[in-house]
């Protein structure tokens, strides 16, 4: 049997957060992440608008909201620190009616409890002087928005974590989870088809869409405990044509139910996508649904005329792990030490959807923390 002081599963963005900020702390403990693809971040992490949020959106007090706010802190530090990319950009929540105007204002109530004092309101002129293409009575600014490189920042802490001492098991997949002594036995599907058994003190579940599935192997009833996983998915559609630059901030609509409106999405190469739609799947596919190109030109030209029929072509698509069922309530992370059902040494993180990716570098503390 395979032995390892620590097993990660999982090594989306905050997987590989979590791996390079233990073999970092615990520099004698052996780790292991054990991911099912044969690299990191295959599905949400590299599936998203790979932006930088402030925390405006989420209740005070809240994981999403704490873990936001000193995320961004600690991505913006970590991104300058080794010389990785990214534009503080700024972003734009712009209102049309007067009743997302009184939206706006509590929103900027709610960013100002959670730490993201730098928010302001911005009347129909100095928006027009920062974006005089966009259609809007009023805006919420956010200066400290911005966009990076998802794909260079998993790179890197994949290879800090490798450097520590961390091994990476690709292409191996998590298959069942079993108490032995005070630690776990845990089975795993090699690249090669045939079945390993790791035994380990602590088991980290951070596997994203299928987290609630690993949750389940170690026997945790998923319903009683509130770790079911609706998938939400989000389609992107580039644009093209005279349409391309004609915003430099990221400028979205006031939020819905379940997301945070079609927006417009900056890259760093120069490329604009509008996006994403939201609505429940019940199962993972990425494709892209051409005929959704009417709502995202209809959504886009509300508070940016110039896009033009034509203009719009499939782009991407990713899929969220939500917590919050199809017309519920907000639905906070569950990172949660499993001593209470009896399994001590289980960490579960359920429901990481946005903003985990801002929150990554938050989200290993957080969970390091539990683990003393």
């Amino acid at each position: 049997m395979e032995k390892c002081d620590i097993l990660i599963v999982g090594a989306g963005v905050v997987g590989l957060s979590i791996a390079a900020h233990l073999s970092a702390r615990y520099k004698t403990s052996s780790i292991i992440v054990v991911e099912k693809h044969d690299s990191f971040g295959r599905e949400t992490s590299s599936r998203n608008s790979e932006v930088i949020h402030a925390g405006i959106y989420y209740p005070p007090g809240s994981l999403k909201a704490r873990l936001c706010v000193e995320g961004r802190e600690l991505l913006y530090r970590e991104l300058e620190k080794y010389g990785l990319p990214f534009s503080k950009l700024g972003k734009l929540i712009v209102a049309t009616e007067p009743s997302e105007e009184r939206l706006l204002e509590e929103l900027m109530a709610t960013a100002k409890e959670n730490g993201a004092a730098d928010v302001s309101l911005l009347g129909q002129s100095r928006l027009r002087e920062l974006e005089p293409l966009v259609n809007a009575t009023m805006a919420l600014h956010s200066p400290s928005t911005g966009i990076f490189d998802t794909h260079v920042f998993m790179k890197h802490l994949e290879t800090r974590a490798q450097e520590q001492g961390v091994l990476f098991a690709y292409n191996c997949e998590v298959m069942g989870i079993g108490r032995q002594g005070p630690g776990f036995e845990v089975t795993v599907l090699d690249v090669d088809g045939s079945e390993v058994k790791i035994g380990c003190g602590v088991v980290i579940n951070c596997a994203g869409l299928y987290a609630h599935e690993i949750a389940g192997y170690a026997g945790i009833d998923c319903a009683a405990a509130g770790y079911v996983v609706y998938y939400a998915k989000g389609e992107y559609f580039r644009i093209n044509g005279p349409a391309v630059g004609a915003v430099t901030h990221l400028v979205y609509p006031p939020p819905g139910a379940a997301s945070l409106g079609i927006h417009t999405v900056l890259d760093l190469q120069g490329q604009m996508k509008l996006g994403p739609n939201a609505f429940y799947v019940d199962r993972i596919d990425y494709s892209v649904d051409e005929s959704h190109k009417d709502e995202f030109l209809a959504a886009g030209k509300k508070y940016l005329p110039v896009l033009a029929q034509g203009t719009l072509t499939p782009d991407m698509s990713g899929i969220r792990p939500k917590l919050q069922a199809p017309g519920a309530g907000f639905a906070d992370f569950h990172i949660n030490e499993e001593s209470g059902r009896g399994l001590p040494g289980l960490i579960n993180l359920i429901g990481i959807e946005s903003p985990g990716l801002t929150s990554s570098l938050a989200i290993a503390r957080y969970t390091a923390e539990l683990l003393k």
